[in-house]
């Protein structure tokens, strides 16, 4: 009897040592979609759920070779891109994307953690738009990121719509601004093939958890890997996240961690 094939995802992605966020995050919400989950790292971060205290680079010879690894072995349905740190490793990433073929590809363009800190040097800013975005399927930017991104500022829903537009006629198939820094409703707007839809959801709490966009865009690629359609896949991700969100839990003295295993009956 054969066994049905299982969907698989590769994030690409910083590691984070108290695993609210990067590529811990990413592992966690692949299982918790039914994705198994490969992993390749671009840099190490000394981080806990107040800040990162340090930061190592993964040289990008190195970060190559885990690509080369996984796609020629395993493969991936899809592939989730976050911290990159330089423009070497954005360079890197993009020349192994086109050899491979990836298709279907998710770029949460990761440039600050949740303290300030750096994630992206800005001058790997316009290497990220010029090399990364015309190969995604879907780019998933909050505000900070799509402002630095397209040169202007993104602080509503009008601005977050423009963002989108510009952020598509860089190459992206699909956006999603997320606008979970404003006031109110978590929405978030979503540009799909030229359509335009907002996404709301009632906020969760008050203290904003660690890991949040890191878990949404995984669970993007975690959905598309299944096959999901773009817009299917970002409504599944939003319901997975607010769940996760409802499910948080403060495990250090800095912000909540989200719970990515939420409980049995959790809307999702």
């Amino acid at each position: 009897m054969t066994r049905p094939r299982v969907p698989r995802a590769l994030t690409i992605a910083g590691s984070d040592s108290g695993a609210g966020a990067g590529i811990q995050a990413d592992l966690k919400t692949f299982a918790a979609r039914g994705v198994y989950g490969t992993s390749v790292i671009t840099a190490l971060t000394a981080q806990s759920s107040r800040a990162v205290h340090a930061v190592f680079g993964v040289r990008p010879a190195f970060v190559r070779a885990q690509i080369d690894a996984v796609l020629e072995d395993m493969g991936a349905d899809a592939v989730k891109v976050g911290m990159l740190l330089d423009a070497r490793t954005v360079t890197t990433v993009a020349d192994a994307l086109v050899a491979y073929r990836v298709r279907r590809l998710v770029v949460d363009p990761v440039l600050a953690a949740k303290g300030g800190e750096t994630l992206l040097a800005p001058a790997a800013i316009s290497t990220l738009r010029a090399r990364l975005l015309p190969l995604a399927e879907i780019v998933t930017p909050n505000l900070a990121e799509a402002a630095a991104l397209v040169g202007f500022p993104v602080t509503d829903l009008a601005s977050m719509a423009t963002a989108a537009r510009a952020l598509a006629r860089c190459g992206a198939r699909a956006v999603v601004v997320t606008g979970g820094h404003l006031p109110g409703d978590a929405v978030d707007v979503l540009l799909v093939d030229g359509a335009l839809w907002t996404l709301r959801a009632a906020r969760v709490g008050r203290t904003p958890p660690h890991g949040t966009g890191c878990t949404f865009s995984a669970a993007i690629a975690a959905e598309l890997a299944k096959g999901a359609p773009v817009e299917a896949a970002v409504r599944a991700a939003k319901r997975y996240t607010t769940a996760c969100i409802r499910n948080a839990r403060r495990l250090g003295r800095g912000h909540p961690i989200l719970g990515h295993f939420p409980l049995r009956g959790a809307r999702q």
